[in-house]
């Protein structure tokens, strides 16, 4: 069977994430890229070869905006901007690549500035997670704030994660992964409708 963008395996997608988000606070760079792989693959169902492009664009942004407080936000948007080109080539959903990687970047940036300041709430990152859901699958807001809603949920579980030090048996870690295929349970239903 295959997936794609609209029919994908909620629970391949957060285990791939999780290996993902836990490989990046590690700076374990190739097990992000096999990560990367396997959620794009899961996520979007593109060609072996546009899967493979993609998943490194991924990689790159997810580098060009690991460091902190010196990470390179355009270098980031122009590493998503290509992987959304991948998306879009591929035929799935109609978007516009620069405005995909705008939007993936954002919530970046605001996931980022929570992590560091009391002033960014919790409701500007779901919000930000709404914008580019709403805009990529091209659903109403209100359909994938669920979803928004458990990824922010798995955040705040990796940001604990990482503040207790990155042990991979640590039990926040499992937590994550069950949070991050329920919120991508949430959004396979709201794509779905």
């Amino acid at each position: 069977m295959r997936t794609g963008p609209l029919s994908f395996d909620p629970v391949l997608v957060g285990n791939r994430e999780t290996d993902a988000w836990a490989a990046y606070y590690r700076h374990e760079w190739p097990t992000v890229l096999t990560a990367a792989v396997g959620m794009v693959a899961a996520g979007f169902g593109m060609p072996a070869y546009r899967t493979l492009a993609g998943a490194w664009c991924v990689l790159r942004a997810n580098q060009a905006w690991a460091p902190y407080p010196d990470n390179r936000p355009d270098a980031a948007r122009a590493y998503m901007r290509r992987f959304y080109e991948h998306v879009a080539l591929s035929g799935t959903l109609s978007l516009e690549p620069v405005e995909a990687a705008r939007l993936e970047v954002e919530w970046w940036r605001v996931h980022r500035e929570h992590q560091h300041s009391q002033d960014v709430t919790e409701e500007q990152l779901v919000t930000a997670l709404v914008d580019l859901y709403s805009y990529v699958y091209c659903v109403e807001r209100d359909a994938v704030r669920r979803a928004a809603q458990r990824r922010v949920d798995a955040m705040d579980l990796s940001d604990r994660w990482v503040r207790a030090g990155c042990d991979r048996d640590d039990p926040l870690l499992a937590a994550e992964r069950r949070t991050l295929v329920a919120s991508y349970a949430a959004l396979r239903t709201a794509v779905e409708r």
